[in-house]
């Protein structure tokens, strides 16, 4: 059995329906760019109010990804 090693990387994702949509949008964003991408760690939830009555939410996440394996 082998060991996993793991990068982590933050990234920021908005929405503006629901803190939900705002992290589902950053992974699958993500997972174009990276990929192994294993878990994901809320750090921030912020809003933006606009007009005194709409809403951007915005979410920082922390992902992580398993770093391939170097062919043996």
């Amino acid at each position: 059995m082998s060991d996993s090693v793991y990068s982590v990387s933050e990234i920021v994702g908005t929405s503006t329906e629901s803190v939900d949509d705002a992290i589902r949008g950053a992974i699958k964003r993500a997972s174009r760019t990276l990929h192994n991408l294993d878990w994901f760690e809320v750090t921030q939830v912020r809003g933006r109010i606009a007009d005194n009555e709409s809403c951007e939410f915005q979410v920082t996440l922390k992902v992580g990804f398993r770093l391939d394996e170097r062919p043996g």
